[in-house]
């Protein structure tokens, strides 16, 4: 591919990332004229608005494979990967707001998320095991927590940057399952 057109598609998937997340109704021809090219770019590429919308879930998921290879889940410090993984996957969000439930019908895509998920729960094991999370917690808690507190950071915390945003949520990740245990709470 032509290196305009690599921009030109990266700015059809990202623009219309952005535009379906805001309004899963937006149009390919309003998309089309967001991310600056003609309409009959993005329908030479795309047959339907189905295609459209698989190439931006692979994208996404592309975009996540890759955050987490390069957060060296395995191998840096746990610390280290953690937040390089968090400043990752905010880069991800930001960048590819669509909600990939909606792509879990197509089994390759549910298998390639499912890969991605054990690559972060093995790597929470890790931090478990190595004392940086704390065992009292409800087994199951702190994997669904740092995906909802990411999105938090990405999205509630969009003046920061990535790297700043991250601070925050690996901060309250840690404080909150931290290595020792505060007071309890009294209220629910």
């Amino acid at each position: 591919m032509r290196a305009d057109a690599v921009r030109n598609l990266e700015a059809v998937l990202t623009t219309g990332a952005r535009m379906l997340a805001a309004d899963p109704g937006t149009s390919i021809a309003s998309i089309a004229t967001a991310a600056g090219v003609d309409r009959r770019t993005v329908y030479r590429r795309f047959a339907s608005r189905e295609e459209l919308l698989a190439a931006i879930y692979d994208a996404r998921l592309t975009a996540i494979e890759h955050a987490i290879q390069d957060a060296r889940l395995r191998e840096a410090p746990v610390t280290v990967a953690l937040h390089r993984y968090v400043e990752n996957i905010i880069t991800v969000n930001r960048t590819w707001p669509v909600d990939l439930t909606r792509m879990l019908t197509d089994e390759a895509i549910r298998q390639r998320r499912n890969t991605c998920i054990a690559e972060v729960d093995a790597f929470l094991r890790r931090a478990a095991d190595e004392g940086l999370l704390r065992r009292d917690r409800p087994q199951g808690w702190a994997g669904p927590l740092l995906p909802e507190l990411v999105h938090l950071a990405a999205h509630r915390l969009a003046h920061l940057s990535p790297g700043q945003a991250a601070d925050v949520a690996v901060d309250t990740y840690l404080r909150g399952l931290g290595g020792t245990a505060g007071p309890p709470c009294d209220r629910v």
